[in-house]
């Protein structure tokens, strides 16, 4: 199946919910950034997340997720929009580790727990929203779940998961987000406590079979389905704004790199791609600067 997400509400609009399947998502980070099972997982949870608090933001409105928990995965960033377009990165995709002593890829210990979860909102203002919230897991769901909570408000309940393959590919990936919206009372909230304990991972749910749909209702009553969106990866660099990045160097910096290589190669963190410009690219830019 594709990867899609879908916005709902239940219980007569008491409850917010949105689901998301970003396996193909999930497996093209994996081959742009050639992460290992642990990175796959962390990066993968992180985009998911990404793809759904986009999927809470309107028009060109956009937002970047930096979890930076000082394990030795390093920095997670995700960016993602109302579009349901989504690109991410690790400092360290090489970073394996054990599986933990459950039996799981260890993502507590790739991503750590001394740190904080950035979230920066790009609502087309002056200057972008920008909330955070101290790391209290490490699996990053419950760090999700706790953001909400204290930054926003809104108590929420976060499910993320990626399964990787026994040949290191993504064989399911998705999440969802349940918010409490005001009205709802103690026995509701007490039958999704039930009907949440009583699921399996939504990996296991997703490699099943199930839709986002049977996801939802399975967790939730009289779920009203309001919007459904494609999830895909999608980098906004190019070549146009890689040369933006060269002329902010400076014409001593450029001309330094021209004397000394003769060439430059620039990497877009976000989806890996190089960048070439030779000798003469770069004397094109310098002389431009100079204009």
């Amino acid at each position: 199946m594709k990867d899609e997400l879908i916005r709902a509400t239940a219980g007569d609009g008491k409850f917010r919910a949105f689901a998301v399947r970003t396996t193909e998502l999930t497996e093209e980070l994996r081959q742009r950034h050639r992460t290992t099972p642990t990175a796959t997982a962390a990066l993968g949870r992180t985009a998911a997340a990404g793809a759904m608090m986009g999927a809470m933001m309107k028009g060109n409105e956009k937002l970047t997720i930096q979890v930076k928990g000082g394990g030795p995965i390093g920095q997670i960033v995700v960016d993602a929009n109302a579009r349901g377009e989504v690109r991410g990165y690790v400092d360290h995709p090489e970073v394996d580790l054990p599986l933990n002593e459950r039996g799981k890829l260890d993502v507590r210990g790739a991503v750590g727990t001394d740190g904080f979860i950035y979230i920066i909102r790009d609502l087309g203002l002056k200057e972008p929203y920008l909330g955070s919230t101290p790391i209290v897991s490490g699996e990053l769901a419950e760090d999700f779940t706790y953001y909400f909570a204290k930054s926003e408000q809104t108590p929420s309940v976060v499910a993320l998961g990626v399964l990787v393959d026994t040949d290191y590919t993504v064989k399911a990936a998705g999440g969802f987000i349940v918010q409490v919206l005001p009205g709802v009372s103690e026995e509701e909230i007490d039958r999704l406590e039930q009907r949440l304990n009583g699921i399996t991972s939504v990996t296991s749910l997703l490699d099943g079979g199930a839709t986002l749909d049977e996801i939802l209702a399975s967790i939730l009553e009289d779920v009203q389905v309001l919007e459904r969106m494609n999830v895909a990866f999608r980098c906004q660099c190019s070549r146009e704004r890689m040369e933006r990045g060269l002329i902010s160097l400076g014409r001593e910096e450029l001309q330094t790199i021209l004397e000394e290589d003769g060439q430059m190669e620039l990497v877009c963190h976000f989806c890996n791609e190089t960048y070439h410009f030779s000798d003469k690219e770069i004397k094109d830019v310098i002389a431009r600067i100079g204009e």
